[in-house]
């Protein structure tokens, strides 16, 4: 595909809330609240919010202009850099290819408690072993996991103006809207337990947001640091050619600095809201215990607080999922579109044939998901020590290994071989200022393949 056939997006503005809505997934809304949680909630913020403005910054912007430099998908974008190290984009792209099936599998799932509080079954779903026996059924799982696949694709299938573009200037305002009027609603619930214990939103917002140092060990803050800098790749789709591949539709006349910035502080905001928003109302509810609850945090805890808000919380049940599958949807598109970007460049392919071929890939893949909680199940323990069936093993494979593998390649590709300036001149060359211009070339040679190393052996329970 030529480049003057290459689509783009319209605007500075069309692009930032793609990229953004691609940043804000399951990611912000499921993953960031359970780890804040977990890791001592302000403690997590902390580390969060240092590593987006040094280390997430340093890789969104090598990502975004290693794109627009190239203007070529993740496949053959980092050739087009240097020939030798080429296969960078072939792990690059893998790691979609890897994501894409089970997250549309996940996607489902949301579908399928969005509808079950719009019906009024809110109370159904806040039953214990709900979600269990509704994942191990064999058929209905996988009739969501399609309904929500079909979505994606017809949104890539519509291109980079018609769909992807127009879909996240509707869903991603509406999606800020929804967080921040649950948020605040959070912040004003209070709950009396059996034992005679009055909790507050406000209280949950104090241990969501003041960091506790004293009984904190070092071993317990590199935990945390270590998951505030995991919980980067998925906030800001680093690492999967996501912002390559978008990068490539970014127009030459735009600042691209300014578009990172506004992109780094508008996912930052929607994963600090998520947090706001369901941090307080696990505490209120359910209590300093009901916060462990890890990533069964979303499709298992909090069906139990809504209904817990009385009938109320139907509305709020109903209003949330809704959120979570604009969120959801957004980031889904952002995974599928680099594959289909990929197997245009490469192959030079329709972007129609491209997307029949994604689409029926990961219709194959995502139905073996599905399957792997009941026909298919079982159990197998990972080198980090969690214990894990299908879906777990793909998710491992792509964002504990892979993920750090093509980020700590990128930053020796740019760091190292093809020099820091490349990316600066490309960030520059319409004249804008580049303020954290020495920040950016101590942390692509240094710090960030220091930090993703450190990462890649917590990842093999090597530490």
């Amino acid at each position: 595909m030529s480049e003057k056939k290459r689509s783009s997006f319209t605007g500075s503005i069309g692009f930032v809330l793609a990229a953004a809505g691609s940043a804000v997934g399951l990611g912000n809304i499921w993953r960031f609240p359970y780890l804040a949680a977990k890791d001592n909630g302000g403690l997590f913020l902390l580390c969060y919010l240092v590593l987006v403005v040094t280390f997430g910054f340093a890789l969104l912007t090598t990502e975004i202009a290693i794109g627009r430099k190239t203007k070529q998908s993740p496949l053959t974008a980092y050739s087009k850099i240097n020939k030798k190290m080429g296969g960078i984009g072939s792990i690059a792209t893998l790691v979609p290819v890897i994501i894409l099936p089970y997250y549309c599998c996940i996607g489902g799932w949301v579908l399928k408690y969005f509808f079950t509080f719009l019906t009024g079954q809110g109370q159904v779903a806040a039953t214990d072993g709900y979600f269990t026996s509704y994942i191990s059924e064999q058929w209905q799982p996988i009739i969501w996991f399609v309904v929500y696949l079909v979505i994606t694709s017809l949104t890539v299938f519509c291109g980079v103006n018609k769909g992807i573009e127009k879909m996240s200037k509707i869903l991603m305002p509406i999606l800020l809207i929804l967080i921040m009027g649950i948020s605040i609603y959070s912040l004003t619930l209070s709950y009396t337990d059996a034992s005679g214990v009055t909790r507050t939103g406000l209280e949950g917002l104090k241990i969501y947001i003041i960091p506790n140092f004293s009984d904190i060990t070092i071993k317990d803050f590199f935990v945390t640091l270590m998951d505030a800098m995991g919980q980067l790749f998925f906030s800001i789709s680093v690492a999967m050619g996501i912002m390559v591949a978008y990068g490539s539709y970014v127009a030459d006349d735009t600042n691209l600095i300014k578009s990172i910035n506004q992109i780094e502080i508008f996912d930052t905001v929607v994963a600090f809201l998520a947090g706001l928003m369901i941090v307080p109302s696990v505490y209120v509810f359910m209590g300093t215990e009901g916060m462990s609850a890890g990533p069964g945090l979303m499709f298992v805890s909090l069906p139990k607080i809504f209904n817990a808000m009385g009938e109320f919380g139907e509305i709020i049940g109903a209003l949330f999922f809704l959120m979570v599958i604009f969120a959801a949807i957004t980031s889904s598109v952002s995974i599928m579109e680099p594959i289909v970007a990929s197997f245009m460049d490469r192959f030079h392919l329709s972007r129609k044939k491209a997307v029949i071929i994604v689409t029926v890939y990961a219709l194959v893949f995502g139905t073996l998901i599905c399957l792997g909680y009941n026909l298919l199940y079982f159990e197998v323990k990972l080198p980090n020590g969690s214990v894990g069936q299908l879906l777990d093993v793909f998710d491992y494979i792509s964002n504990n290994i892979l993920m750090p593998i093509v980020a700590i390649l990128t930053c020796i590709l740019i760091g190292w071989v093809a020099k820091p300036k490349t990316i600066i001149d490309e960030v520059t060359k319409n004249g804008e200022k580049f303020r954290r211009k020495n920040l950016y070339i101590v942390m692509i040679k240094f710090l960030a393949p220091v930090l993703l190393f450190a990462l890649l052996l917590q990842a093999l329970g090597v530490f």
